[in-house]
């Protein structure tokens, strides 16, 4: 692929131990697990597999599905 991608997996994990490290926090959603790291976003982060989102800091809308008498 390139030297681009080389850079951007091997800042994932620490090594200056003598351990391997892994710095970024994994889906734990089961079918994900242990492996795949959450992309960190500015305002959340996601899986880019399964699609869990975690962070979002969207205030909910008030429910219009109640009926007005």
């Amino acid at each position: 692929m390139g030297e681009k991608w080389r850079k951007a997996k091997a800042g994932k994990y620490d090594t200056s131990s003598g351990k391997l490290v892994r710095k970024g926090e994994f889906c734990p959603e089961p079918r994900c697990g242990p492996g795949v790291f959450l992309a960190v976003h500015a305002d959340r982060v996601t899986c880019g597999r399964c699609g869990y989102t975690k962070g979002e800091e969207e205030s909910p809308e008030p429910s219009q599905s109640q009926e007005e008498e």
